[in-house]
């Protein structure tokens, strides 16, 4: 509950003190920002009680380069179980509680899975009462917004910040000296109130941003040198300004390595800090009370840093040292592909952090010593080393320098222990887990998709499936009930219609809500073969025009999704299958029973929209490349089967719900490994000619890339590869004529409305399993050694005193 009159308090007098304004005369930014403000002053105590509580015991902290966050508001309101209360108070001074949500931007913190299974991470933990706390990089810029212009990808800035964001509080005077070779930087604490379901808990993710010693040197501005008079200030802020900068270049290398630095290095301070102000023996019992996971390698420099504090700083023994160092951390490895596992020049590590450096050589030494006793040969010693070639493995020392590795999907930790990491598995079988990923249902039902959610809570006469998923079994038993079944796809047709009129409002384009909505939503990467997508788009526009009077039901293919700046042949898909959105959306002759759609700037606020309006959820990534993948599950949680590959969490999906309500197809990782030394993709070019049709629509002037090669650089791709990768390389032709036929395995089981119903209301009710709320509970138990603290309120407090 809040104080209803204390909130229109704080909305009155927030508008007056920021802005001179009145709630008659405020715009829709300053009343967002009023009131987001307000609800923080009404749980600032509860905040500060957590923080004080965790300090008393583990605590777990997770360090992460993204946290894709989303919008706080409408989410923070559920979670509180305040948000019917701050809609009335609301609307009483006249506020549209749909337009203060509106009106906020998407955090830009995060870019894809990573950063979005990061942030779902967050939001379990507050619910669980875990002490854990996330840190990161408060990012000016995010990433990037995407806009179109003539198909084509371009990138602009994402000032998501020119309005303030009222859910950070600025902890300066808990700021933090950086040091490099040749530039020192503030670390300056911004704290995000991390709000879990029914507690009073508060957790925090604390955010990092960069600033210089000294902002202003007068006497160079004085000497009329204007540029150099702000040069460290601009050099500071460069840290903290942009997520994934463009690394292209060794200037941008040095700033990607430079953000790891800084935000792991302010993090560990921060760690340690807090250890010592509260009086524990001494550093002895270090990891006793602190686990820190590595969410993925960005942060793994983390490892020699709390070496170099441990050793330089604390004059610890070094042999001590690396047990309590490798006792704190635990690393998450979220990918099999070699190209992102991450590796550092030696130069560059030695030019701009020389001392972590000196202690990475000292650690792989050691490592190379222990393989030796250990009786490895030395060929088997090259290929585990931390330095290799002049490169630093980062996975290696993650592996090294921590006591539990896991995988975050069934299939992908078998691929790790077996095929990618299989030497270090064998060295250290017992600290390889698996934590198959997992995402909020706050935020993925009931924030997105409150009709469903009503519905549920009124069959299961509770709410408590918010924050105990597995509840959802117990509507299997409306699996065969006509009228629960009806409802079901009621509500789906109206978040359709929803979704609908939010396309024409940003895209101006208009799609038919009686189609079936084909989406496909990720981050853009060859892997995840939205190119595998498009060819089929295209296969079924040819078979539409050769045969109109074909019966298919009306499909609206949705695409969603970023290519990283630098990513040419990423941004060469954009662009292709935007061309034939062009051509298919402007051909009349097929009587509109296909429409494309590529939504601009895909990101969480759009993403809330569309998981609940697919009907089909299409993950069809390469088998055995997609580690985990967490779209798959919230479209499941929202009753939509999936058109997939047998891969990452797909397998677990099919495993819960049945492959009879879901559509698997394609080569599985046990045939790709026996076939891909002798794959050769023109088999199947020359020998089927729908194959040969779509991919020869890349060269044969079908489709215009504005004189940029990208369509020939992917057809070359294809069919001749390239000097880093084999002829088609995820296997997109091996599996076409697959994929076309799963697709009409759709149509043919659409069209029997409420069979289709029951296959979604299987997926939604077997969904149980892919809550984080599950996955993060093991994290707590099996790798953090970490205690549930629910904080006590005033009376709680007066009891136990009490009683004591």
């Amino acid at each position: 509950m809040i104080n209803k009159t204390e909130l229109k308090k704080s909305i009155e007098r927030i508008l007056k003190v920021e802005f001179m304004s009145t709630i008659k005369t405020a715009c829709i930014e300053e009343k967002y920002y009023a009131v987001s403000k307000g609800i923080i002053e009404q749980i600032i105590d509860n905040w500060q009680k957590s923080t004080e509580s965790y300090r008393r015991q583990k605590q777990a902290f997770y360090l992460s380069a993204e946290f894709l966050m989303g919008r706080a508001f409408g989410n923070n309101l559920i979670n509180l179980g305040i948000y019917d209360d701050v809609r009335s108070v609301l609307d009483e001074i006249q506020i549209d509680i749909n337009e203060i949500e509106a009106a906020e931007e998407d955090a830009g913190l995060g870019n894809g899975g990573l950063g979005r299974l990061a942030a779902c991470f967050l939001d379990s933990c507050a619910t669980l009462n875990l002490p854990v706390t996330g840190y990161g990089i408060l990012y000016k810029y995010g990433i990037f917004k995407q806009k179109f212009i003539e198909g084509f990808q371009v990138e602009e800035g994402d000032s998501w910040l020119k309005d303030g964001y009222p859910w950070a509080v600025k902890k300066a005077k808990e700021s933090v000296i950086i040091e490099f070779s040749n530039e020192r930087v503030k670390a300056v604490p911004f704290d995000i109130p991390i709000i879990g379901h029914a507690t009073k808990n508060i957790n925090t993710l604390r955010l990092w941003q960069a600033e210089p010693i000294r902002a202003f040197d007068f006497q160079l501005f004085n000497d009329q040198k204007y540029n150099e008079a702000v040069e460290e200030k601009n050099k500071a802020e460069d840290i903290s300004k942009v997520l994934y900068p463009n690394d292209s270049d060794d200037r941008g290398k040095t700033l990607r390595l430079k953000q790891q630095y800084f935000f792991v290095a302010a993090s560990i301070k921060d760690i340690i800090k807090n250890y010592k102000m509260r009086c524990y023996k001494s550093f002895d019992d270090f990891n006793l009370y602190n686990a820190i996971q590595l969410n993925d390698t960005h942060p793994v420099v983390a490892i020699p840093e709390l070496m170099r504090i441990l050793v330089d700083d604390e004059k610890m023994e070094w042999q001590k040292a690396w047990e309590i160092t490798r006792n704190t951390f635990s690393y998450t490895n979220h990918t099999i592909l070699s190209e992102a596992l991450e590796q550092w020049d030696c130069q560059l590590f030695k030019g701009l952090i020389p001392r972590v450096y000196e202690v990475i050589i000292k650690i792989d030494t050691q490592l190379a010593s222990e393989l030796k006793i250990k009786g490895y040969s030395d060929d088997k010693i090259q290929g585990m080393r931390i330095i290799e070639d002049g490169k630093i493995r980062m996975a290696s020392l993650a592996i090294y320098g921590s006591h539990t590795t896991n995988g975050v999907a069934a299939l992908h930790t078998d691929i790790l222990k077996e095929k990618e990491l299989k030497d270090w598995y064998q060295l250290y079988p017992e600290r390889f887990q698996n934590k198959t990923n997992g995402i909020t249902p706050r935020r993925w039902l009931a924030l997105c998709n409150k009709e469903l959610a009503e519905m549920i809570t009124e069959l299961l006469k509770s709410d408590q499936w918010i924050r105990d998923l597995s509840m959802l079994k117990e509507l299997d038993k409306y699996s065969e009930d006509e009228s629960v079944l009806k409802r079901f796809i009621c509500i789906k047709n109206q978040k359709k219609q929803q979704l609908a009129e939010y396309i024409k409002a940003y895209e101006n384009i208009e799609i038919n809500i009686d189609s079936i909505f084909d989406i496909q939503i990720k981050r853009l990467h060859e892997y995840k073969r939205q190119l595998l997508n498009a060819f089929q788009i295209l296969d079924l526009y040819y078979k539409l025009k050769e045969n109109p009077h074909m019966e298919v039901p009306a499909r609206t293919f949705i695409f969603g999704a970023k290519a990283a700046p630098g990513y040419f042949r990423a941004k060469g898909i954009i662009k292709y299958i935007n061309e034939i959105a062009r051509l298919i959306n402007n051909d009349k002759s097929i009587n509109e029973k296909i429409k494309v759609v590529f939504i601009q700037n895909y990101r969480v606020s759009y993403a809330e929209r569309l998981f609940p309006a697919a009907d089909v959820s299409i993950q069809i990534s390469t088998a055995g490349k997609e580690a985990s993948g967490t779209g798959n599950m919230k479209f499941m949680l929202n009753g939509t089967p999936t058109v997939g590959t047998y891969d990452g969490a797909n397998v677990e999906i099919v495993e819960e719900a049945g492959d009879e309500n879901n559509f698997i197809f394609g080569a599985r990782m046990e045939e790709i490994e026996a076939i891909k030394d002798n794959y050769n993709p023109k088999d199947y070019y020359n020998k089927e000619p729908r194959i040969k049709r779509v991919v020869d629509t890349l060269i044969d002037g079908t489709f215009d890339d504005g004189g940029t090669g990208m369509f020939k650089e992917l057809h070359n791709a294809l069919l001749e590869g390239a000097s880093w990768h084999k002829a088609d390389n995820y296997f997109i032709l091996r599996d076409f004529m697959e994929y076309t036929k799963v697709q009409e395995k759709v149509d043919e089981a659409y069209n029997n409305r409420l069979e289709w119903a029951k296959k979604c209301w299987k997926n939604l009710v077997n969904s149980g399993k892919f809550s984080t709320d599950r996955t993060i509970s093991q994290y707590a138990e099996e790798i953090w050694n970490i205690k549930h603290t629910p904080i006590l309120i005033e009376s709680e407090e007066r009891r136990v005193k009490s009683e004591e």
